[in-house]
């Protein structure tokens, strides 16, 4: 597989995305098996949630756009 490909499908974003995803859910499933939330463990889930939020949004934002590799392309072809 080319960088070029790797590139043009974003696969390691959107495998970054489905990690996050994935740790995400596996804090709050920690959280919500205690027996009583402290502070700090509602810290961690803030600040997870957090940062899950604003990946998302530049996730969402860069795959609207169509990815920098496009945007390369046609400034070359121009």
């Amino acid at each position: 597989m080319t960088p070029e490909t790797l590139n043009r499908w974003q696969i390691v974003p959107r495998f970054m995305m489905i990690v996050m995803t994935l740790v995400y859910i596996r804090c709050i499933e920690y959280a919500l098996a205690q027996p009583e939330l402290s502070t700090q463990m509602a810290s961690l889930i803030s600040v997870v949630t957090g940062a899950m939020t604003g990946s998302f949004a530049v996730f969402i934002n860069k795959e609207s756009k169509g990815g920098s590799f496009r945007d390369e392309e046609e400034k070359a072809n121009a």
